[in-house]
């Protein structure tokens, strides 16, 4: 979809600028730069966001799940306190909420965490991978805790009895429906501001990766299932193959 696309449906559906970056998540600074037409060229996860926001026949955000009123005023005290069947992240205060994870979207996970820690093993590694559900504790405030599927700590100071406090490494968000606007722009700013120094988004409906390695000048880096996708922290010596999460999703795995 392109920007003058996106003006119209704007207009159709009647939307300011801050309905737009609060319902995409994209800041409103960039959403109105993006618009007057001062940015020319956006960022790929940008226009992922608002492509997101206009082609959508209803809104699909993750809703925050306010209780009490307190908008943006939740902290881990009321996180520890929901009841352990509700699965939810708490982000800057607001809660998240987060549906069981499908087969699918578990094997994924599993393989990909499978060959981290083979490796690191192989290799006499000291860091440690996790996969989900971890908390992760990544601001050291009270107001966030998310969990990622996928990740790697390499600072033991950082592992706790709770789960992770602190930036990890390396981490790895496998997308689905319901996580998409939140894994694509919401995590992907707050993963970067924390300190974390790789970040994957992976799109298995789509069948790609971006790669963001925010040591490097260029991000994201894209890739498809077609090769095996180098782990920059680990400077492209961990490769990780996607030969069997390509197989099951030919064989209709969701």
């Amino acid at each position: 979809m392109t920007i003058d696309e996106m003006r119209e449906k704007k207009k159709e559906k009647g939307y300011s600028y801050a309905q737009i970056a609060d319902l995409s998540g994209v800041p409103l600074g960039t959403v109105q730069k993006i618009f007057s037409g001062e940015t020319e060229s956006p960022r790929y996860d940008t226009m992922s966001a608002l492509e997101q926001l206009f082609t959508e026949p209803t809104v699909l955000r993750e809703t925050a799940t306010y209780k009490y009123g307190r908008n943006g005023s939740y902290t881990l005290d009321d996180y520890y306190a929901l009841p352990d069947d509700q699965r939810v992240e708490l982000i800057d205060g607001y809660f998240y909420d987060m549906s069981s994870p499908t087969f699918g979207h578990q094997s994924i996970g599993g393989e990909i965490y499978r060959q981290i820690a083979n490796f690191i093993m192989e290799h006499g590694g000291s860091c440690r991978p996790f996969i989900a559900p971890v908390d992760v504790q990544l601001d050291c405030d009270n107001k966030t805790m998310v969990q990622p599927d996928v990740g790697i700590v390499c600072d033991p100071s950082k592992i706790k009895r709770f789960g992770i406090y602190g930036a990890p490494d390396f981490l790895v968000e496998v997308i689905s429906p319901s996580t998409k606007k939140k894994d694509y722009a919401l995590k992907l700013s707050k993963y970067m501001e924390a300190g974390v120094r790789e970040y994957w988004i992976l799109d298995f409906r789509q069948e790609k990766i971006l790669v963001y390695f925010f040591e490097s000048d260029v991000y994201p880096v894209i890739y498809g299932f077609d090769q095996p996708v180098p782990v920059n922290i680990y400077d492209g010596k961990l490769k990780i193959d996607f030969t069997h999460i390509a197989k099951w999703l030919e064989e209709g795995m969701e």
